[in-house]
Protein backbone atom coordinates (compact mmCIF):
# COMPACT_ATOMS: atom_id res chain seq x y z
CA UNK A 1 0.00 0.00 0.00
CA UNK A 2 2.84 2.43 0.90
CA UNK A 3 4.57 1.65 -2.42
CA UNK A 4 1.35 2.34 -4.33
CA UNK A 5 0.97 5.74 -2.62
CA UNK A 6 4.58 6.62 -3.46
CA UNK A 7 4.04 5.74 -7.13
CA UNK A 8 0.91 7.89 -7.29
CA UNK A 9 2.39 10.90 -5.54
CA UNK A 10 3.34 13.81 -7.78
CA UNK A 11 6.95 14.99 -7.51
CA UNK A 12 7.93 18.54 -8.47
CA UNK A 13 11.23 20.40 -8.27
CA UNK A 14 10.92 24.08 -7.37
CA UNK A 15 13.80 26.18 -8.73
CA UNK A 16 14.46 29.51 -6.98
CA UNK A 17 17.29 32.01 -7.14
CA UNK A 18 17.38 32.18 -3.34
CA UNK A 19 15.43 30.38 -0.64
CA UNK A 20 14.21 31.44 1.79
CA UNK A 21 13.80 35.09 0.92
CA UNK A 22 11.86 37.47 3.15
CA UNK A 23 10.23 39.37 0.29
CA UNK A 24 8.99 36.20 -1.44
CA UNK A 25 6.19 35.17 0.89
CA UNK A 26 4.17 34.07 -2.13
CA UNK A 27 6.62 31.22 -2.80
CA UNK A 28 6.22 29.86 0.74
CA UNK A 29 2.42 30.18 0.55
CA UNK A 30 2.39 28.29 -2.73
CA UNK A 31 4.65 25.46 -1.59
CA UNK A 32 2.66 24.95 1.61
CA UNK A 33 -0.59 24.79 -0.39
CA UNK A 34 0.90 22.18 -2.73
CA UNK A 35 2.08 20.14 0.22
CA UNK A 36 -1.40 20.24 1.77
CA UNK A 37 -2.71 18.72 -1.45
CA UNK A 38 -0.28 15.79 -1.24
CA UNK A 39 2.22 17.03 -3.84
CA UNK A 40 5.83 16.15 -3.06
CA UNK A 41 8.28 19.00 -3.59
CA UNK A 42 12.05 19.41 -3.55
CA UNK A 43 13.42 22.96 -3.48
CA UNK A 44 16.56 23.89 -5.40
CA UNK A 45 18.23 27.20 -4.48
CA UNK A 46 20.72 28.74 -6.90
CA UNK A 47 22.23 31.30 -4.51
CA UNK A 48 23.05 31.68 -0.82
CA UNK A 49 20.70 33.00 1.86
CA UNK A 50 21.27 36.73 2.39
CA UNK A 51 18.67 37.71 5.01
CA UNK A 52 18.17 37.37 8.75
CA UNK A 53 14.33 37.33 8.93
CA UNK A 54 11.96 34.91 7.23
CA UNK A 55 8.26 34.16 7.06
CA UNK A 56 6.89 32.15 9.99
CA UNK A 57 5.49 29.70 7.42
CA UNK A 58 9.03 28.54 6.59
CA UNK A 59 8.91 26.24 9.61
CA UNK A 60 5.90 24.40 8.16
CA UNK A 61 7.53 23.64 4.79
CA UNK A 62 8.44 19.95 4.60
CA UNK A 63 10.31 20.12 1.27
CA UNK A 64 14.05 19.57 1.55
CA UNK A 65 16.32 22.29 0.16
CA UNK A 66 19.24 21.49 -2.15
CA UNK A 67 21.67 24.37 -2.59
CA UNK A 68 23.44 24.23 -5.93
CA UNK A 69 26.91 25.80 -5.90
CA UNK A 70 26.46 29.19 -7.56
CA UNK A 71 30.07 29.67 -8.67
CA UNK A 72 32.44 27.20 -10.32
CA UNK A 73 35.97 27.72 -9.03
CA UNK A 74 37.58 24.40 -9.93
CA UNK A 75 38.08 23.24 -13.50
CA UNK A 76 38.64 19.71 -12.19
CA UNK A 77 35.27 19.68 -10.39
CA UNK A 78 33.60 21.13 -13.48
CA UNK A 79 35.07 18.40 -15.69
CA UNK A 80 33.96 15.74 -13.19
CA UNK A 81 30.42 17.13 -13.41
CA UNK A 82 30.47 16.74 -17.20
CA UNK A 83 31.70 13.16 -16.83
CA UNK A 84 28.81 12.41 -14.46
CA UNK A 85 26.37 13.87 -16.97
CA UNK A 86 27.76 11.70 -19.78
CA UNK A 87 27.43 8.61 -17.63
CA UNK A 88 24.08 9.24 -15.93
CA UNK A 89 21.91 11.43 -18.18
CA UNK A 90 20.31 9.61 -21.13
CA UNK A 91 21.27 11.03 -24.55
CA UNK A 92 23.41 13.70 -22.89
CA UNK A 93 25.79 13.97 -25.83
CA UNK A 94 22.82 14.70 -28.09
CA UNK A 95 21.15 17.13 -25.72
CA UNK A 96 24.26 18.99 -24.52
CA UNK A 97 24.19 21.42 -27.47
CA UNK A 98 21.53 23.39 -25.57
CA UNK A 99 24.25 24.45 -23.11
CA UNK A 100 26.66 26.13 -25.50
CA UNK A 101 25.65 29.79 -25.18
CA UNK A 102 25.50 29.85 -21.36
CA UNK A 103 28.05 30.64 -18.66
CA UNK A 104 29.94 27.87 -16.88
CA UNK A 105 27.98 28.72 -13.71
CA UNK A 106 24.58 28.32 -15.39
CA UNK A 107 25.73 25.16 -17.17
CA UNK A 108 27.04 23.60 -13.97
CA UNK A 109 23.84 24.33 -12.05
CA UNK A 110 21.75 22.95 -14.91
CA UNK A 111 23.76 19.72 -14.95
CA UNK A 112 23.58 19.39 -11.15
CA UNK A 113 19.82 19.93 -11.28
CA UNK A 114 19.37 17.45 -14.15
CA UNK A 115 21.37 14.83 -12.24
CA UNK A 116 19.15 15.36 -9.18
CA UNK A 117 16.02 15.05 -11.35
CA UNK A 118 17.33 11.78 -12.79
CA UNK A 119 18.37 10.35 -9.43
CA UNK A 120 15.20 11.31 -7.50
CA UNK A 121 12.59 10.71 -10.17
CA UNK A 122 11.32 14.30 -10.22
CA UNK A 123 8.59 14.60 -12.86
CA UNK A 124 8.46 18.34 -13.56
CA UNK A 125 10.34 21.56 -12.72
CA UNK A 126 8.75 24.87 -11.81
CA UNK A 127 10.76 28.10 -11.49
CA UNK A 128 9.86 31.47 -10.01
CA UNK A 129 10.92 34.53 -12.02
CA UNK A 130 11.76 34.32 -15.71
CA UNK A 131 15.45 35.11 -15.18
CA UNK A 132 18.22 32.89 -13.75
CA UNK A 133 15.91 30.36 -12.11
CA UNK A 134 14.02 29.70 -15.34
CA UNK A 135 17.25 29.61 -17.36
CA UNK A 136 18.57 26.80 -15.17
CA UNK A 137 15.21 25.00 -14.99
CA UNK A 138 14.86 25.07 -18.78
CA UNK A 139 18.36 23.68 -19.37
CA UNK A 140 17.93 20.99 -16.71
CA UNK A 141 14.57 19.98 -18.15
CA UNK A 142 16.13 19.69 -21.60
CA UNK A 143 18.99 17.56 -20.26
CA UNK A 144 16.78 15.26 -18.20
CA UNK A 145 13.92 14.95 -20.68
CA UNK A 146 11.15 16.30 -18.45
CA UNK A 147 8.91 19.36 -18.69
CA UNK A 148 9.15 22.70 -16.94
CA UNK A 149 6.99 25.73 -16.22
CA UNK A 150 7.65 29.10 -14.63
CA UNK A 151 5.97 32.05 -12.99
CA UNK A 152 6.78 35.56 -14.26
CA UNK A 153 6.15 38.33 -11.75
CA UNK A 154 7.22 41.91 -12.52
CA UNK A 155 10.91 42.84 -12.64
CA UNK A 156 11.62 39.73 -14.72
CA UNK A 157 9.11 41.02 -17.28
CA UNK A 158 9.74 44.77 -17.38
CA UNK A 159 13.31 45.46 -16.24
CA UNK A 160 15.80 46.11 -19.11
CA UNK A 161 18.50 43.66 -18.09
CA UNK A 162 21.92 44.11 -19.68
CA UNK A 163 21.85 40.47 -20.77
CA UNK A 164 18.63 39.42 -22.57
CA UNK A 165 16.45 37.13 -20.48
CA UNK A 166 15.30 35.08 -23.52
CA UNK A 167 11.74 35.05 -22.27
CA UNK A 168 10.43 34.26 -25.77
CA UNK A 169 12.61 31.14 -25.90
CA UNK A 170 11.57 30.15 -22.40
CA UNK A 171 7.89 30.56 -23.23
CA UNK A 172 8.26 28.49 -26.37
CA UNK A 173 9.92 25.59 -24.58
CA UNK A 174 7.83 25.65 -21.39
CA UNK A 175 4.85 23.41 -20.79
CA UNK A 176 3.02 26.53 -19.58
CA UNK A 177 3.92 29.84 -17.97
CA UNK A 178 2.06 31.64 -15.21
CA UNK A 179 1.87 35.33 -14.46
CA UNK A 180 0.29 37.05 -11.50
CA UNK A 181 -1.98 39.72 -13.02
CA UNK A 182 -4.09 40.43 -16.08
CA UNK A 183 -1.89 43.50 -16.63
CA UNK A 184 1.15 41.22 -17.02
CA UNK A 185 -0.83 38.82 -19.17
CA UNK A 186 -1.85 41.55 -21.61
CA UNK A 187 1.72 42.83 -21.78
CA UNK A 188 3.17 39.40 -22.50
CA UNK A 189 0.56 38.82 -25.19
CA UNK A 190 1.61 42.09 -26.82
CA UNK A 191 5.30 41.13 -26.72
CA UNK A 192 5.29 37.46 -27.68
CA UNK A 193 3.41 35.56 -30.40
CA UNK A 194 3.55 32.36 -28.34
CA UNK A 195 2.23 33.91 -25.12
CA UNK A 196 -1.42 33.44 -26.03
CA UNK A 197 -0.97 29.66 -26.09
CA UNK A 198 1.41 29.39 -23.16
CA UNK A 199 0.67 31.99 -20.46
CA UNK A 200 -2.15 31.88 -17.92
CA UNK A 201 -2.95 34.31 -15.14
CA UNK A 202 -3.08 32.85 -11.65
CA UNK A 203 -3.08 35.30 -8.77
CA UNK A 204 -0.78 34.85 -5.81
CA UNK A 205 -2.70 33.95 -2.68
CA UNK A 206 -2.77 33.50 1.06
CA UNK A 207 -3.56 30.66 3.43
CA UNK A 208 -6.57 32.41 4.95
CA UNK A 209 -6.41 30.19 8.03
CA UNK A 210 -3.23 32.09 8.94
CA UNK A 211 -4.84 35.53 8.52
CA UNK A 212 -7.74 36.15 10.86
CA UNK A 213 -9.83 39.23 10.13
CA UNK A 214 -9.92 41.96 12.76
CA UNK A 215 -12.22 44.89 12.02
CA UNK A 216 -10.48 48.30 12.05
CA UNK A 217 -12.34 49.83 14.98
CA UNK A 218 -10.86 52.58 17.18
CA UNK A 219 -7.35 52.14 15.88
CA UNK A 220 -4.64 54.74 16.52
CA UNK A 221 -3.72 57.17 13.75
CA UNK A 222 -0.85 54.96 12.72
CA UNK A 223 0.20 54.73 9.06
CA UNK A 224 2.16 51.61 8.11
CA UNK A 225 4.26 50.86 5.03
CA UNK A 226 6.10 47.58 4.44
CA UNK A 227 8.56 46.52 1.77
CA UNK A 228 12.09 46.48 0.47
CA UNK A 229 13.61 49.94 0.36
CA UNK A 230 13.98 50.09 -3.42
CA UNK A 231 12.83 52.65 -5.97
CA UNK A 232 9.73 50.84 -7.25
CA UNK A 233 8.15 50.83 -3.77
CA UNK A 234 7.73 54.62 -3.94
CA UNK A 235 8.52 55.28 -0.29
CA UNK A 236 10.07 58.65 -1.19
CA UNK A 237 6.61 59.68 -2.42
CA UNK A 238 5.07 58.53 0.86
CA UNK A 239 7.50 60.66 2.87
CA UNK A 240 6.66 63.74 0.77
CA UNK A 241 2.95 63.00 1.29
CA UNK A 242 3.48 62.74 5.05
CA UNK A 243 5.10 66.16 4.98
CA UNK A 244 1.92 67.50 3.36
CA UNK A 245 -0.19 65.88 6.10
CA UNK A 246 1.91 67.49 8.80
CA UNK A 247 1.53 70.89 7.10
CA UNK A 248 -2.24 70.35 7.33
CA UNK A 249 -1.90 69.82 11.10
CA UNK A 250 -3.04 66.21 10.91
CA UNK A 251 -2.03 64.01 13.82
CA UNK A 252 -0.37 60.77 12.74
CA UNK A 253 2.66 58.54 13.13
CA UNK A 254 4.19 56.36 10.44
CA UNK A 255 6.38 53.27 10.57
CA UNK A 256 8.17 51.92 7.51
CA UNK A 257 9.13 48.26 7.95
CA UNK A 258 11.82 46.96 5.64
CA UNK A 259 15.42 47.29 4.58
CA UNK A 260 17.26 47.82 1.34
CA UNK A 261 19.70 50.01 -0.58
CA UNK A 262 17.63 53.20 -0.27
CA UNK A 263 17.63 53.21 3.52
CA UNK A 264 20.23 56.01 3.83
CA UNK A 265 18.47 58.10 1.16
CA UNK A 266 15.08 57.78 2.84
CA UNK A 267 16.56 58.50 6.27
CA UNK A 268 18.14 61.67 4.88
CA UNK A 269 14.80 62.71 3.33
CA UNK A 270 13.03 62.24 6.69
CA UNK A 271 15.67 64.30 8.45
CA UNK A 272 15.64 67.04 5.81
CA UNK A 273 11.86 67.43 6.11
CA UNK A 274 11.98 67.40 9.91
CA UNK A 275 9.78 64.29 10.15
CA UNK A 276 11.97 62.37 12.57
CA UNK A 277 9.39 62.64 15.37
CA UNK A 278 6.63 61.25 13.12
CA UNK A 279 8.30 58.66 10.86
CA UNK A 280 10.27 55.59 11.94
CA UNK A 281 12.42 53.35 9.75
CA UNK A 282 12.27 50.10 11.71
CA UNK A 283 14.28 47.82 9.43
CA UNK A 284 13.11 44.29 8.67
CA UNK A 285 11.03 42.60 11.36
CA UNK A 286 9.89 38.99 11.93
CA UNK A 287 6.57 38.21 10.27
CA UNK A 288 4.59 37.80 13.53
CA UNK A 289 5.62 41.34 14.46
CA UNK A 290 4.62 42.58 11.03
CA UNK A 291 1.17 40.97 11.30
CA UNK A 292 0.63 42.51 14.73
CA UNK A 293 1.70 45.93 13.44
CA UNK A 294 -0.73 45.66 10.52
CA UNK A 295 -3.69 44.99 12.81
CA UNK A 296 -2.76 47.93 15.03
CA UNK A 297 -2.55 50.41 12.14
CA UNK A 298 -5.24 52.64 10.69
CA UNK A 299 -4.02 51.81 7.19
CA UNK A 300 -1.30 50.16 5.14
CA UNK A 301 0.09 52.29 2.31
CA UNK A 302 1.89 50.81 -0.70
CA UNK A 303 2.85 53.86 -2.83
CA UNK A 304 4.25 51.84 -5.75
CA UNK A 305 5.80 53.61 -8.76
CA UNK A 306 7.50 52.60 -11.99
CA UNK A 307 11.25 53.09 -11.54
CA UNK A 308 13.45 54.84 -14.08
CA UNK A 309 14.57 51.41 -15.32
CA UNK A 310 10.97 50.26 -15.78
CA UNK A 311 10.86 48.04 -12.70
CA UNK A 312 7.47 47.90 -10.95
CA UNK A 313 5.48 45.86 -8.48
CA UNK A 314 3.26 43.06 -9.70
CA UNK A 315 0.78 42.50 -6.89
CA UNK A 316 2.52 43.28 -3.58
CA UNK A 317 1.91 40.53 -1.04
CA UNK A 318 1.74 43.14 1.72
CA UNK A 319 -1.53 44.38 0.22
CA UNK A 320 -3.01 40.88 0.20
CA UNK A 321 -2.01 40.37 3.82
CA UNK A 322 -3.30 43.72 5.05
CA UNK A 323 -6.62 43.23 3.28
CA UNK A 324 -6.98 39.74 4.74
CA UNK A 325 -6.13 40.97 8.25
CA UNK A 326 -8.74 43.75 8.19
CA UNK A 327 -6.62 46.85 7.66
CA UNK A 328 -7.68 49.26 4.90
CA UNK A 329 -5.11 49.89 2.18
CA UNK A 330 -4.03 52.70 -0.09
CA UNK A 331 -1.99 52.00 -3.20
CA UNK A 332 -1.40 53.26 -6.74
CA UNK A 333 -2.47 52.59 -10.31
CA UNK A 334 0.65 50.59 -11.19
CA UNK A 335 0.71 47.29 -13.08
CA UNK A 336 -1.85 44.83 -11.65
CA UNK A 337 -2.52 46.66 -8.39
CA UNK A 338 -5.94 48.04 -9.49
CA UNK A 339 -7.06 44.42 -10.02
CA UNK A 340 -6.70 44.03 -6.25
CA UNK A 341 -7.19 47.55 -4.90
CA UNK A 342 -10.34 48.73 -6.62
CA UNK A 343 -10.72 52.42 -5.78
CA UNK A 344 -13.36 53.09 -3.11
CA UNK A 345 -14.36 49.40 -3.12
CA UNK A 346 -11.49 47.36 -1.70
CA UNK A 347 -9.22 50.32 -0.89
CA UNK A 348 -8.14 53.68 -2.21
CA UNK A 349 -6.08 53.71 -5.40
CA UNK A 350 -4.35 56.90 -6.52
CA UNK A 351 -2.07 58.11 -9.29
CA UNK A 352 1.56 57.05 -8.76
CA UNK A 353 4.30 59.64 -8.13
CA UNK A 354 1.70 62.07 -6.77
CA UNK A 355 2.36 63.07 -3.13
CA UNK A 356 -0.68 65.37 -3.04
CA UNK A 357 -3.09 62.65 -4.17
CA UNK A 358 -1.55 60.24 -1.69
CA UNK A 359 -1.81 62.79 1.13
CA UNK A 360 -5.48 63.43 0.27
CA UNK A 361 -6.23 59.69 0.40
CA UNK A 362 -4.45 59.19 3.72
CA UNK A 363 -6.17 62.24 5.24
CA UNK A 364 -9.55 61.00 4.10
CA UNK A 365 -9.01 57.54 5.54
CA UNK A 366 -7.59 58.84 8.84
CA UNK A 367 -10.71 60.91 9.41
CA UNK A 368 -13.42 58.52 8.21
CA UNK A 369 -13.80 55.46 10.48
CA UNK A 370 -16.89 54.31 8.58
CA UNK A 371 -14.92 54.26 5.33
CA UNK A 372 -12.12 52.32 7.02
CA UNK A 373 -14.59 49.64 8.09
CA UNK A 374 -16.40 49.44 4.74
CA UNK A 375 -13.19 49.13 2.73
CA UNK A 376 -11.80 46.53 5.12
CA UNK A 377 -14.92 44.36 4.91
CA UNK A 378 -15.05 44.51 1.12
CA UNK A 379 -11.32 43.87 0.87
CA UNK A 380 -11.54 40.71 2.98
CA UNK A 381 -14.35 39.46 0.73
CA UNK A 382 -12.18 40.10 -2.34
CA UNK A 383 -9.29 38.12 -0.84
CA UNK A 384 -11.57 35.21 0.00
CA UNK A 385 -13.03 35.16 -3.52
CA UNK A 386 -9.91 35.60 -5.66
CA UNK A 387 -6.75 35.19 -3.57
CA UNK A 388 -7.23 31.95 -1.64
CA UNK A 389 -3.94 30.10 -2.15
CA UNK A 390 -5.51 26.64 -1.89
CA UNK A 391 -7.87 27.41 -4.74
CA UNK A 392 -5.25 29.19 -6.85
CA UNK A 393 -2.52 26.60 -6.33
CA UNK A 394 -4.96 23.91 -7.48
CA UNK A 395 -4.96 25.63 -10.88
CA UNK A 396 -1.18 25.32 -10.94
CA UNK A 397 -1.46 21.60 -10.27
CA UNK A 398 -3.74 21.34 -13.28
CA UNK A 399 -0.78 22.57 -15.31
CA UNK A 400 1.53 20.06 -13.66
CA UNK A 401 -1.02 17.33 -14.41
CA UNK A 402 -0.61 18.09 -18.12
CA UNK A 403 2.95 16.77 -17.68
CA UNK A 404 1.64 13.56 -16.16
CA UNK A 405 2.17 14.64 -12.56
CA UNK A 406 -0.30 13.00 -10.19
CA UNK A 407 -1.55 14.60 -6.99
CA UNK A 408 -4.24 14.08 -4.40
CA UNK A 409 -7.01 16.14 -6.00
CA UNK A 410 -8.52 15.23 -9.35
CA UNK A 411 -7.51 17.88 -11.90
CA UNK A 412 -9.98 19.52 -14.22
CA UNK A 413 -9.05 20.87 -17.61
CA UNK A 414 -7.56 24.34 -17.67
CA UNK A 415 -9.88 27.01 -19.04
Amino acid sequence: MHQERAQNQGYIGYVLKRYPRFSETFVVNEILAHERSGLKIDIFALGPVEEAYFQDGIARVRAPVTRLADKQRSSEAYWTLWQQACQQLPDFTTRMSVLYSYSVHEVAQAIMLALAVQERGIQHLHAHFATRATTVARLAAKLSGISYSFTAHAKDIYFPYEKPTQIELKLRDALRAITVSDYNLDYLHSQSPVAADKVVRIYNGLDLAQFSYLAPVQRPRQILAIGRLVAKKGFHVLIDALDILRARNEEFSCTLIGDGPLCPTLAAQIQRLGLGDRVTLSGSRPQPEVKAAVQQAAMVVAPSVISEEGDRDGLPTVLLEAMALGTPVISTEVAGIPELVSDEITGLCVTPDDPLALADAMQRLLNDPALQLTLAQQARHCIEQSFDIDRNSARMREIFACAGVKYAATPSLLA
